[in-house]
């Protein structure tokens, strides 16, 4: 390369000599025909400005020949005698010396100026450079297009060819390894030539880390270089493609490690050609400044990918991903949350099957956005779920509910007055945290069609009739979760079979250029207007009420209500007789043939054996037996006693106590729910595979 350099800067130096002897030369001969006539001293100041026309070339030699070159022609042919080189007078001779002295000058003066103008010319064009690196490197949080930013910054103004490559841990958005070696990808290439061979056409090829100038799939395990470097021996690294590359007409590079935080990302390359001026060390602080801005967007576009990807997975499994099956209710729902970017809200809803074909409805939201509501939210889902499985009424699980969250206010006021008190000894006072939310909880029963829903601060539900009339539920609004000592009331409906019961969040009715009321009577009239399936109404409701960028997160639930026919619904009351069990078990088994479930005859006259058994003994009356055919075979026994049994464990000479027991072990599941005329027993059986 050092030969190749020279051959080059050897070339342009003799052309300029070759101007600074001939030029002069020719400007004499021209002025030989008025050199009686044209002053000599005027022919003097034209052959300096010949001399600076070569100087400007930017060569101190060729000013140095110019200047003599110009005193020797002009001493030759324009001072007397003429065609010799002789001075006969004092005056000529003071001429020519001046001539040379002023050209000596003048050419070092020119020599100096162009080089003052190219160093500021190189200084303007660095800044620039730097400043246009600033602004289109890292103007979105995605590692590869940083780095193809990169590439697009460099090519053309600091470099021919640009490769980046990075570690895959990177894109991945995890950490480096601490030591050994990675595993990179090469992610961008960029040249001032869209032919050349080197660049990829028609997508990335597939070609090996060690290609120089190849943009691809994984490229095997390597050592990242730690340090800036200019590679003048580079072939000596990658001696296999060094010979198509020199063909190519690669000939300088520069190597830069992207290190952000005390770790090495990837690394970028850059290369010129034969065609333009070789890397120096003057430019290995430009590429080093280049890689640091690239580096550091690189490393927030890493830090970013790693906490949208946990926000993404803590959202996944806080939100259910599937809907629960069952047969009370068709669902169809969606979710928006008002951070789009990261993924996550405090908004939730939940579909949960109950007892005896029933389905709870849960719509709630929690006050903020980001990771810290979606934490709450989950806690908050968690603990309506297990307050569900206990199947309390509306009203009474969002007491329960209120106390929870008047608990997670104290505790967040705890831990930020002690992070407070740690942060900063000198003061006495902590802001405190505030766990603010809302919910809504309904529960339809498919057999009675009866709905009952209580709402601690959310907005009630719009019901749509079969008819395709939508309104707003009336009801009682109870006061947001984690106020306490205020009541909630649970609003009853009866629900003819084909309603549309409309579960929403604020965020969907509200919005920053239309109130709570105008939201409502929107949605009202978009519901009101029939679609195809659920899926459909919800995509019409958010392409009317959402906006493109909401402020809040929306979550609409929308539940077609079902009705089990009554032929799968079988009920007897049973009186409060030992002797009555025998008719008990004759009607169970008479219903279970008629619904042709001979296989599960046998373990259900000892399910009902046992549950009418420990009513009319621990029980009161009056006392009911009811028999469903669902998805499953549900027994259920109710008595007007409030006392919950459950499990114990007996000795072997104990006479009794073994009911529920025995009860449990045949049956899939089992429960207990209180209701207002006393409790339910209830078990299920999975109904037989038919081919």
């Amino acid at each position: 390369m050092g030969k190749w350099l020279g051959v080059r800067w050897l070339s342009n130096i003799r052309t300029a000599i070759a101007f600074a002897l001939v030029g002069p030369l020719i400007v004499s001969l021209l002025l030989v025909p008025f050199r009686t006539i044209f002053p000599r001293t005027d022919a003097a100041l034209v052959l300096v400005a010949v001399v600076v026309a070569v100087a400007a070339l930017g060569y101190r030699s060729a000013g140095v020949v110019a200047a003599l070159s110009a005193t020797l022609w002009f001493d030759f042919f324009l001072t007397r005698p003429w065609g010799a080189l002789s001075v006969t007078s004092a005056q000529e001779g003071w001429t020519a010396a001046l001539l040379l002295v002023i050209s000596l000058a003048v050419s070092e003066l020119a020599v100096r100026a162009l080089s003052q103008r190219d160093r500021a010319r190189s200084a303007h064009d660095r800044l620039k450079l730097l400043h246009d690196a600033g602004t289109a490197i890292g103007a979105t949080l995605d590692a590869e297009r940083t780095a193809q930013e990169l590439a697009q910054v460099a090519v053309g103004r600091f470099a021919d060819f640009v490769t980046v490559d990075l570690a895959v841990c990177v894109l991945a958005g995890e950490e480096m390894p601490s030591e050994g070696a990675t595993q990179v990808r090469r992610v961008a290439v960029a040249g001032v030539r869209r032919d050349h061979p080197l660049l990829p056409v028609g997508g990335p090829p597939r070609l090996a880390l060690c290609d120089p100038l190849a943009r691809g799939s994984p490229c095997g395990r390597a050592r990242i270089e730690p340090d800036l470097r200019a590679c003048v021996d580079w072939q000596a690294l990658v001696p296999e493609p060094a010979g198509a590359v020199l063909d190519h007409g690669m000939r300088s590079l520069i190597t830069a490690p992207l290190r952000a935080r005390g770790s090495v990302l990837g690394m970028v390359a850059f290369w010129r050609t034969r065609d333009t001026r070789p890397f120096t060390d003057s430019d290995l602080s430009d590429a080093g400044e280049l890689a640091a801005k690239a580096a550091a967007a690189i490393d927030n576009a890493r830090r970013y990918t790693r906490e949208r990807a946990t926000a993404l997975a803590l959202q996944r499994n806080l939100l259910p991903r599937h809907l629960p099956r069952q047969t009370a209710v068709e669902v169809a729902s969606r979710y928006l949350p008002a951070d789009s970017r990261a993924g996550v809200g405090g908004d939730w809803f939940d579909v949960i099957p109950l007892s005896g074909s029933r389905v709870a409805l849960v719509v709630g939201d929690v006050v903020g956005h980001g990771l810290n509501a979606s934490a709450t939210m989950g806690r908050l889902r968690t603990a309506v779920r297990t307050l569900a499985d206990v199947d309390l009424p509306p009203d009474e699980l969002l007491t329960y509910l209120d106390d929870l969250v008047i608990h997670l206010t104290d505790d967040e006021r705890d831990n930020t007055a002690e992070g407070a008190e740690e942060d900063e000894e000198d003061t006495d006072t902590a802001t405190t945290g505030e766990v603010g939310a809302t919910c809504l909880y309904a529960v339809y029963d498919p057999v009675s069609r009866h709905c009952a829903l209580a709402s601690a601060g959310h907005p009630l539900p719009v019901l749509v009739t079969p008819g395709g009339r939508a309104d707003l539920v009336c009801g009682f609004t109870g006061p947001p979760l984690g106020v306490g000592g205020l009541p909630f009331e649970t609003t009853e409906l009866d629900l003819a079979a084909g309603s549309v019961l409309a579960l929403y969040s604020d965020g969907l009715v509200r919005a920053r250029d239309r109130d709570i009321d105008a939201g409502l009577t929107k949605l009202c009239d978009t519901l009101s207007v029939p679609d195809a399936s659920l899926s459909t109404a919800c995509d019409t409701v958010l392409r009317t009420l959402a906006a493109d960028r909401p402020a809040d997160d929306i979550t609409l639930l929308l539940a077609r209500t079902l009705a089990l026919a009554p032929d799968r619904v079988a009920g007897w009351d049973i009186a409060d007789d030992p002797a009555l069990v025998v008719q008990a078990r004759k009607l169970a088994v008479e219903q279970l043939d008629a619904w042709g479930l001979w296989d599960l005859v046998f373990v259900t006259e000892l399910l009902v054996s046992e549950l009418v058994t420990n009513a009319i003994r621990y029980g009161a009356a009056p006392i009911r037996l009811r028999l469903i055919r669902d998805r499953k075979l549900i027994c259920e026994v109710s008595d007007a006693s409030s006392t919950t049994p459950h499990l114990r464990r007996t000795l072997a000479y104990d006479e009794g106590g073994r009911g529920l027991v025995l009860v449990a072990q045949l049956s899939h599941n089992w429960g207990t729910r209180q209701t207002t005329a006393g409790k339910t027993i209830w078990c299920e059986q999975r109904l037989p595979v038919t081919g």
